[in-house]
C-alpha cells in the first residue's frame, strides 16, 4: 500500500518513468552466478559489485569524467573481485556481466507495467545505463513495447543526480516535471528526482529508513504495483 510523507498538492500524473537498476530489473539476481563462480562471496561480491558502480557514477558525475555505464560496471567488478581475494580469469567476468546484461525482473513488474500501460499512461524508463544495456534488459524480462521511451545516461555523458539527466523525461514528453510520476526503489533517487521537480516515488522492497537528506519522496510504497494507485486512482 503507498502512503505519502508529504501533503504537498498534487498534480495530475500525465506519464510515469522508472528507474531500471533496481526498480525493474534486480541487480543482485547475479549472486546466484556468482555464488556458483565463487563458492563462498557470491552475495558479498553481488552487493560490493553494485556499491562501488554506484559510488563510481557518483564520482564521476561530480567530477565531469564520464564514462559509459557498461564500463563502470565492468571496473566495479574487478574492484569487487580483486576487494574480496577473488581470482577473476576473463571467461568468469565475461560470464558475469552478461548475467548482467540480462538481469532478472521483479515478479510483479510485468502486470503492473501492463495495467498501467491500460490505463493509458505513457511509461519511459530513465537510467543510467547506456541505451544498449536498457534496450537488452528490456527484451530479456519481456517488456518490449512497454514503454515510449528509454532514456539513457549515454544522452548527456553524466549520471544521476545531475539535473540534465533528470531533464531527459519532461523534453520526451513535453510536460512539467510534476505532471512525471517518477519511481525507484533506490531513495536517493527519489529524492534527486523530486529535488528536480518531479512527483517521486520511492519502492521500499526492504523496510529501510528514509536517507536523511532533508527531503521525502512524495509517495513510498513496496512494490511496483502501488504505483498504480497514485499513477491513476480511478483503475486501482
Amino acid at each position: 500500500m503507498a502512503r505519502s510523507p508529504d501533503s504537498l498538492s498534487a498534480a495530475p500524473i500525465k506519464a510515469v518513468v522508472f528507474d531500471a537498476y533496481g526498480t525493474l530489473f534486480d541487480v543482485h539476481s547475479v549472486a546466484s552466478l556468482a555464488e556458483q563462480l565463487f563458492p563462498g562471496h557470491g552475495d558479498a561480491l553481488s552487493h560490493l559489485w553494485r556499491q562501488k558502480q554506484l559510488e563510481y557514477s557518483w564520482l564521476r558525475a561530480m567530477s565531469g569524467r564520464y564514462k559509459p555505464f557498461w564500463d563502470i560496471t565492468r571496473d566495479a567488478l574487478r574492484f569487487s573481485a580483486e576487494r574480496l581475494g577473488v581470482p577473476l580469469p576473463a571467461e568468469s567476468e565475461q560470464r558475469l556481466m552478461n548475467q548482467y546484461s540480462s538481469l532478472s525482473a521483479f515478479p510483479e513488474n510485468l502486470s503492473a507495467l501492463r495495467a498501467l500501460k491500460a490505463a493509458g499512461l505513457p511509461l519511459a524508463i530513465l537510467s543510467n545505463g547506456n541505451r544498449e544495456m536498457i534496450e537488452v534488459s528490456v527484451r530479456s524480462a519481456g517488456m518490449t513495447g512497454l514503454f515510449d521511451h528509454l532514456l539513457s545516461s549515454q544522452e548527456v555523458k553524466t549520471f544521476k543526480t545531475v539535473d540534465r539527466l533528470y531533464a531527459l523525461a519532461p523534453e520526451a514528453f513535453g510536460c512539467r516535471p510534476r505532471e512525471i510520476l517518477f519511481v525507484s526503489s533506490n531513495c536517493w533517487d527519489a529524492v534527486g528526482a523530486r529535488w528536480y521537480g518531479y512527483t517521486s516515488f520511492w519502492i521500499n522492497r526492504t523496510g529501510a529508513p528514509l536517507d536523511r537528506l532533508d527531503t521525502a519522496p512524495d509517495h513510498i510504497g513496496s512494490l511496483l504495483g502501488d504505483v498504480l494507485a497514485v499513477a491513476c486512482p480511478a483503475a486501482a
